[in-house]
């Protein structure tokens, strides 16, 4: 491309493309200040979020911890060195540091708050899904018993978390338990170092759809996230991991990236356990539709292989537990009237339709905003200046259709920051489209070391 005419680099366009990005980081900013502010009127007035610190899930307490000096490490190497290293190490080894780094970052900024606050307690409370790892010693017969306990005034009904996700979420931590990896710690490490895979497998989607240009210039925004605040032993970050995957074997399959359709029955094996870990994952499928969509060319290639390896890997955890007696669509059913039941059928939906995106922008940070500015500029008016760019821009689009269908469902009124993290993954790859990564980069790890020490995140 010419520099000339590389939106990245003109004299002419890029000034005035750098303050539109400002000013829409600026409206992110007010955007946050005004859920802050009215939700603690709220909250002080009727009580009625049941959020410490609104529009967070926590509770406002400044502080410093064993993680921080770490954290602040990992920031600025990133800031530093992560630009020109992603630009020159080999795919491969890029994939690795990028695990690596972002593993580091989670853990670093859990440790701030301590092991044993940080990690080892995250998943016991009692909302959490280790609570219920004894009532799973006979697996088949809790699996046919599920569905009963999930409205709140059933008989020993089942932990808020437990109840609002399909039962591969607490099996998960009970087949590790089996394995002799029990207790808080274990179950923290898991979903910390497994949720760290999500930055690669976006890389992954990413240079197969658009481009291995795009993919490096996104990489060190997905290293330092500041959506690692809640992925520190969240298992959110967990399904965040097992919904990447499953978009990224379905970009291999249909882009010709991979070696063969059978990353096709990889996806659709991932896909069906995304929708048995969370229900509001279904929503994958606008992003895997996009997906489809820009792989069209190969998908007409071999419809018939791709649409049959597919549905053949999609049936296999939806058949296993409904032949084990769980039904998927009765469980959502109990469990949209569980949510009335509980701080879901208080808290006002009139605050919580825009003040999720206010904790969106906690989770993406403000270079991903400016990103979504010049991805949105791109869908609405394409000029030719790369079918990379324009690829990504739909990918991340589906992305955040995706993210205001659960919003605007009200089935998401807080702690979004969390729930919602597997969708805002898909929107840091936006950032590929800022001119100048160092700037903003500060602005993302200067966020998340910001919130983690003045509030203290917890469910």
């Amino acid at each position: 491309m010419n520099p000339r005419t590389d939106p990245r680099t003109d004299p002419r366009t890029e000034p005035r493309g750098t303050r539109r990005d400002l000013y829409a980081a600026a409206a992110a900013l007010l955007l946050v200040l005004a859920a802050v502010l009215v939700g603690r009127h709220i909250e002080d007035t009727y009580g009625t979020l049941h959020v410490g610190a609104p529009p967070l899930y926590g509770r406002w307490l400044p502080h410093l911890g064993p993680g921080t000096p770490a954290a602040l490490a990992v920031a600025a190497a990133v800031v530093a060195y992560g630009p020109a290293l992603t630009a020159r190490l080999r795919w491969r080894a890029l994939l690795a540091s990028a695990w690596a780094t972002a593993t580091a970052w989670i853990l670093s900024l859990a440790l701030i708050d301590g092991w044993h606050r940080g990690i080892a307690k995250r998943l016991t409370t009692k909302y959490e899904y280790l609570q219920v790892i004894d009532r799973f010693h006979d697996i088949p017969a809790t699996l046919r018993d599920y569905t009963r306990h999930i409205l709140i005034d059933s008989p020993d009904h089942w932990p808020a978390h437990t109840a609002g996700h399909p039962p591969a979420a607490p099996l998960t931590f009970v087949l590790l338990d089996r394995i002799g990896l029990g207790g808080g710690g274990w179950a923290g490490l898991w979903c910390v170092i497994v949720g760290a895979t999500a930055c690669v497998a976006v890389l992954v989607a990413v240079r197969a759809l658009a481009g291995e240009e795009l993919a490096r210039r996104a990489a060190p925004f997905m290293v330092v996230v500041p959506g690692a605040v809640w992925m520190g032993a969240s298992a959110d970050a967990y399904f965040a991991a097992v919904a990447a995957w499953a978009v990224a074997l379905l970009a291999l399959a249909v882009s010709g990236s991979g070696r063969s359709v059978w990353w096709a029955a990889g996806a659709g094996l991932l896909f069906g356990l995304t929708c048995y870990l969370s229900y509001g994952l279904t929503l994958f499928a606008l992003i895997g539709l996009a997906v489809l969509f820009l792989g069209r060319v190969r998908v007409r290639e071999r419809p018939v292989a791709l649409a049959a390896l597919f549905c053949a890997g999609l049936a296999v955890v939806p058949v296993v537990f409904t032949l084990a007696g769980f039904n998927w669509w009765e469980a959502y059913h109990l469990l949209m009237t569980r949510y009335d039941q509980g701080a879901g059928g208080i808290r006002p939906y009139g605050y919580w339709v825009w003040g999720n995106l206010a904790c969106t922008v906690l989770v993406v940070g403000v270079a991903t905003v400016a990103g979504l500015r010049r991805t949105v500029g791109r869908l609405v008016r394409p000029d030719g200046r790369g079918g990379g760019q324009a690829r990504l821009a739909l990918l991340a689009g589906a992305a955040l259709l995706a993210l205001l269908a659960a919003d605007l469902s009200g089935m998401s009124k807080a702690e979004t920051e969390r729930i919602w993290l597997p969708f805002a993954m898909w929107l840091v790859p936006a950032c590929a489209f800022l001119p100048r990564a160092r700037p903003w980069l500060a602005a993302q790890v200067a966020l998340a070391l910001l919130v983690n020490h003045l509030v203290l995140t917890g469910w």
